[in-house]
C-alpha cells in the first residue's frame, strides 16, 4: 500500500481566557471552569504512513524521550483500536514552537493533532466523539483540541460547550520558566471554592471576565511570571494562561498588538497570534 502523508499540520496553542477552581473530586482531581481559546500559532507536525506498523518519531525533542511523548502515545492508542491484522504505522516529525510548562496546551494539542491526522490517513473511521474519548486517556485538555472549537469547559476540563469569543489578537510572553502543573495544583494556598458561573456570564464580558485562580500561586513561586504580568498590565487585562508560565493580553486591532510586541523587554520571548474560530484540522 503506497504511503500517504499530511504535512504542516498546525497543533494550535490555547489560552485559558479565565480559569476558576470550583472544587475538588474525591480522587484528587480539581473541578474547573474555563474558556479555551484557539490561536493560529503552535507546533507543526508532519505525518507519513508506513506499512510495517512502527510508530517512529522522526524528530528529537529535548527533554522528552520518544516512548513518553504524547505524540507517540496518541498514535499507539489509535493504532490499538484497529483490527490486529490491519495496523499501519507512521513517521511523525514535529517542529516544536510552543514551550513546555507554558500553559499553552502544547503536548495536548500535539496529541490531538496526531489523533485527527492519523484517523484520516489510516482511514480508521473513528467519530469525533470517539476520538475525544480516546484523547481523555492522554490528558484532560486533549478532548478540547479534538472538539475543535472555542469552548466553555467544566469538570476536569472535558465537559465542553461551544462558545463565541471575540475576533482579535493576543500578545503572549514566555517568561522563560517551565511551571510544573502538579506543583501549582498541590499548593496549600490555592483556593478551590470559586463560585460557579454560566456561559452567559462570560459572554457579557469576554475579554475581561473572571480571573485565573492559579495565577497568584504561580506568580508567588515563579517571580518571572509575576514580572511578565506586571509589565503586560500596562497595556490591558493581562493574565496567565493555564497553570503558567505564559502571560497574555488581548487586542482588538493588530497594529496595537504590534506596538506592544515591539516594546517587550529583550529578556523575554514574545509573539502575537490571531484568535481562531476552529481547529485547522476541523474539516477532516
Amino acid at each position: 500500500m503506497p504511503s500517504r502523508s499530511l504535512n504542516n499540520c498546525l497543533a494550535p496553542a490555547k489560552l485559558n481566557l479565565f480559569l476558576h477552581v470550583i472544587g475538588r473530586r474525591a480522587d484528587g482531581y480539581h473541578l474547573l471552569q474555563t474558556v479555551f481559546q484557539l490561536l493560529d500559532h503552535g507546533d507543526l507536525l508532519h505525518f507519513e504512513t508506513r506499512d510495517d506498523g512502527l510508530i517512529c518519531r522522526a524528530t528529537e525533542v529535548p527533554g522528552v524521550d520518544a516512548e513518553s511523548d504524547l505524540i507517540v502515545r496518541a498514535a499507539r492508542l489509535l493504532q490499538s483500536t484497529l483490527p490486529q491484522g490491519r495496523r499501519p504505522g507512521a513517521n511523525i516529525a514535529i517542529e516544536k514552537r510552543l514551550p513546555m510548562g507554558g500553559g499553552l496546551g502544547g503536548g495536548s494539542s500535539d496529541a490531538a493533532t496526531t489523533l485527527l491526522a492519523l484517523n484520516h490517513l489510516w482511514q480508521a473511521g473513528l467519530t469525533r466523539q470517539e476520538l475525544m474519548e480516546l484523547g481523555l486517556q492522554l490528558g484532560a485538555d486533549v478532548p478540547f483540541f479534538i472538539f475543535g472549537k472555542n469552548a466553555f469547559a467544566g469538570g476536569v476540563g472535558e465537559e465542553l460547550s461551544e462558545v463565541n469569543t471575540p475576533d482579535g489578537w493576543y500578545v503572549v510572553i514566555e517568561p522563560g520558566v517551565s511551571v510544573p502543573t502538579p506543583v501549582i495544583f498541590s499548593a496549600k494556598e490555592l483556593t478551590r471554592d470559586t463560585k460557579p458561573v454560566r456561559i452567559m456570564d462570560f459572554s457579557n464580558a469576554p475579554t475581561s471576565f473572571g480571573k485565573n485562580d492559579l495565577q497568584d500561586v504561580a506568580a508567588k513561586l515563579f517571580p518571572d511570571v509575576a514580572e511578565a504580568i506586571i509589565w503586560l498590565e500596562q497595556y490591558g487585562a493581562a493574565r496567565m494562561t493555564g497553570s503558567g508560565a505564559c502571560v497574555f493580553c488581548y487586542f482588538a486591532h493588530e497594529p496595537d498588538a504590534d506596538t506592544v510586541l515591539k516594546a517587550v523587554p529583550a529578556r523575554w520571548k514574545a509573539w502575537k497570534a490571531r484568535a481562531l474560530k476552529q481547529h485547522p484540522l476541523a474539516h477532516i
